[in-house]
């Protein structure tokens, strides 16, 4: 017994020891505490925004209520070469929601159990567009320039390399150079890595301040980074004075007449918004924002236009190409001649469509390695778009 007892003592002892180094360790790259980061990192996707702070994102005072008609998806889909059960393609795609808007009306509404128009979802990398809407804003009301460079903002992360020279256009365009690619190893492989890092840090500026080594010059080649559209982010706080989640708030998700509370998940309560994804809300709310570049930036209330006509302009004329050879621009994409797309990790769409007058959202729980699941994805979506009756 005195053996068992010593046994047990001394593995707690050894657990405790190694929770106080990896204490340590996370204290110092300004991860969270290594229980919650071990839980952030198993978690699925839909999942992980409830386990990080955040800050909230008030709703319209009077919101638009949504049209509904009803409209049958298509019996089968292609997918992959073969023809199969559009209930197969929500399936296989680990889908939470799926709806379809037509001329401002919802055709079409599906959700998997447990999960209702109410329920807030993670977008991951559609929160780049967002991030968008409000740089557009400020460049309309003159407060910044494409032409502007990051550090004019910040001269504090001045560090004499080519960093210095990243404009606000080449962040728009993933064309600034910033050495943080976009690579996403599975299991615990991947928790380090860069993107990683800046996806569950407690202090993005710690992590800008650590990550300005330069991959090329500003401006001579594309690449995804996310870390472009988070230092689009720290210059939206700069310039308006304001936290990220409020200003959108006020500017973005109240005017389009949101009907729910969404949230933005920050590195820490009162701190910045992780602009490049980890915006959260309901599917029906994600559509506003979908009907809202449809309809050239027109808001439903009060009648203004949310995005003016040279940020419309913009954001429908991809000026580079990326991923699977879609076209991109100003942190939208263009898979389809005519078609623009908001996309994030994890299989989360927001297809416009303006030939058809169609919005299509789509929020997923794919894993990280899913393959060619974005392509396949967007061909039937884009499909069903078309297909308008």
């Amino acid at each position: 017994m005195r053996t068992l007892i010593k046994v047990i003592r001394n593995v707690a002892i050894g657990l405790v020891s190694v929770y106080v180094i990896l204490f340590a360790i996370t204290r110092v790259v300004h991860y969270p505490e290594p229980i919650a980061a071990i839980k952030l990192g198993l978690a699925p996707a839909s999942k992980t925004p409830t386990m990080m702070p955040f800050h909230t994102i008030a709703p319209a005072a009077n919101p638009v209520p949504w049209t509904t008609g009803k409209e049958a998806m298509p019996a089968q889909v292609n997918w992959d070469g073969k023809s199969i059960p559009f209930s197969e393609f929500l399936s296989k795609t680990n889908s939470n929601a799926f709806l379809v808007i037509r001329d401002g009306v919802i055709t079409s509404e599906w959700y998997k159990p447990g999960i209702t128009a109410h329920t807030q979802l993670p977008s991951y990398s559609v929160a780049k567009t967002m991030t968008s809407l409000m740089i557009g804003q400020l460049i309309g009301q003159g407060k910044i320039k494409e032409s502007d460079t990051f550090v004019q903002y910040f001269p504090e992360y001045k560090n004499g390399t080519t960093f210095d020279d990243v404009t606000i256009k080449s962040l728009l365009d993933m064309q600034a150079g910033v050495g943080v690619s976009d690579n996403y190893p599975t299991g615990p492989s991947g928790w380090g890595v860069g993107i990683a890092q800046m996806y569950a840090t407690t202090d993005l500026k710690f992590f800008i301040q650590h990550n300005r080594k330069m991959s090329w010059a500003p401006g001579t080649q594309s690449e995804y980074r996310s870390v472009d559209t988070q230092m689009l982010g720290f210059i939206i706080q700069k310039v308006t004075g304001m936290k990220v989640a409020d200003y959108f708030s006020q500017n973005i998700w109240q005017p389009i007449g949101a009907e729910d509370q969404a949230f933005w998940n920050v590195d820490h309560v009162g701190g910045l918004e992780k602009t490049f994804c980890c915006f959260n809300a309901t599917a029906r709310d994600y559509a506003r924002v979908g009907s809202l570049i449809l309809n050239d930036g027109a808001s439903k209330v009060g009648n203004k236009n949310l995005i003016d006509a040279n940020w419309m302009a913009r954001l429908t004329n991809p000026v580079t190409t990326l991923d699977h050879g879609w076209g991109y621009g100003a942190q939208l994409w263009h898979p389809f001649s005519g078609s623009m797309m908001m996309l994030g990790l994890h299989g989360q769409y927001i297809l416009i469509q303006p030939s058809t007058h169609t919005v299509m959202v789509k929020l997923s729980d794919e894993p990280t390695d899913s393959g060619n699941f974005e392509v396949l994805t967007a061909a039937v979506m884009h499909q069903i778009a078309l297909n308008k009756n």
